[in-house]
């Protein structure tokens, strides 16, 4: 064969090489830009450099956000992906692989990292191209659809990301609008009786519910509940708690009945997936007395005639259950002074940075010392306390306190 034959048949099949790459090229650009599925891009990649390539071997890992995953290989049966990613996390160029450096990857000519971002998330394991001329060209080319696909699965994934993100602060703003629902919007005021509630959120979204329900100027009732769990649901959840707490206090004339019968309710939500726990006072100023059901929640005080009595007795959670296995309705006179503190448990979970919490002995003894307050400045006083014994430490949970004080 002639020189210029030679020359025309070689200028002929780079001709040929570069219109195969253009055409691939366009295929798969074509098909990112259609959407198509990451499987199937996945094996467009597979099927380019098997059958146009001549490709021998090949193993593609992708990066989700914290593993490394095989999604296509070429022939073989590799089960040493771990093996495999701690040999090659460390190339950041196209590599040449010297087997007898790393049997590890003895099957592989050349590996292409794909980086994005100063991150990989992509590794390209070549092996046995059959047409060894013009092998720069083709090296090239397969590193140029390697950084296509890869970036391509990135994009999708991060989209997926943002669009999971979105989504999600879209549940916590619906989130915080029910959470301010479950706390009142004003305090009553009336001349028997002081009310005040402090709300201190979390960065987290919690269930914590504060309410108080008049039945006549000199007979209400104050009520305090934490939900198990955090975010939307618990959120939710509780607001549906809040519905049935306020149907069903109206329709029954005792504190024990409207119990069992709350209970019920919730239990037929929830199937003891979540539970919450419950305190609520009635007061009856007439006949100075308070009747109380604690059920499961960190007891309450009530400040009476000088005595500090925790408020434990009444029953187990809300909703663990579909009947209640017992439950304990009592009955205290009133005498003077009296002053009932109840706060959800983020109060006593707070602790400072000697991991000494805010613990029931801390609160008595606020309580003795701060008796004389209205219950705002009580409440302010009491967050102030709280704040300066955290310090530097984090909320690590809502906190809900409601003070209420006899005149």
């Amino acid at each position: 064969m002639s020189r210029e034959l030679k020359i025309l048949e070689k200028l002929e099949q780079e001709i040929n090489l570069k219109e195969l790459q253009i055409k691939s090229l366009l295929t798969i650009t074509q098909a990112i830009n259609d959407n198509v599925n990451a499987d199937d891009l996945f094996q467009m990649y597979r099927s380019f450099l098997s059958w146009e390539m001549g490709i021998k071997t090949m193993i593609l890992y992708v990066k989700d956000e914290e593993n490394w995953n095989c999604v296509t290989k070429i022939n073989g049966e590799f089960n040493q992906d771990e093996k495999i990613i701690a040999n090659i996390e460390h190339i950041k160029r196209l590599y040449v692989v010297k087997p007898e450096e790393n049997p590890v990857l003895k099957d592989f000519d050349i590996i292409i990292p794909v980086y994005h971002k100063e991150q990989p998330i992509a590794y390209s394991l070549i092996g046995g191209i059959k047409d060894k001329e013009d092998l720069y060209n083709k090296i090239q080319f397969i590193t140029t659809i390697t950084n296509i696909i890869a970036v391509a699965i990135e994009n999708k994934r991060l989209f997926k990301q943002q669009i999971t993100q979105e989504r999600l602060k879209k549940d916590m703003e619906l989130a915080r609008e029910v959470q301010k629902m479950l706390i009142p919007n004003e305090v009553f005021k009336s001349d028997f009786f002081k009310l005040d509630y402090i709300y201190q959120p979390h960065s987290t979204i919690g269930g914590d519910y504060i309410d108080f329900i008049k039945f006549e100027e000199t007979r209400f009732c104050a009520c305090i509940a934490d939900i198990s769990g955090k975010g939307v649901a618990a959120a939710l959840l509780m607001a549906n708690f809040q519905a049935m707490l306020q149907s069903l206090i109206y329709q029954y004339r005792d504190l024990e009945t409207f119990i069992y019968a709350l209970n019920e309710a919730v239990y037929r939500i929830t199937k003891s997936d979540r539970f919450i726990t419950f305190f609520i006072a009635e007061f009856d100023l007439k006949n100075r007395t308070m009747k109380y059901i604690n059920a499961g929640h960190f007891p309450p005080y009530l400040l009476n005639g000088g005595k500090l009595i925790p408020l434990k007795n009444g029953t187990t959670v809300i909703g663990a259950f579909d009947k209640l296995p017992m439950i304990e309705e009592t009955t205290i006179e009133l005498k003077e002074d009296v002053l009932l503190f109840c706060f959800t448990d983020g109060l006593a979970d707070l602790k400072n940075g000697e991991n000494v919490y805010f613990d029931e002995e801390m609160i008595q003894s606020f309580i003795l010392n701060n008796k004389d307050k209205n219950p705002k400045e009580f409440n302010e006083k009491l967050m102030e306390e709280a704040s300066n014994h955290k310090g530097e430490m984090e909320y690590i949970d809502d906190i809900a306190i409601l003070t209420c004080k006899l005149t």
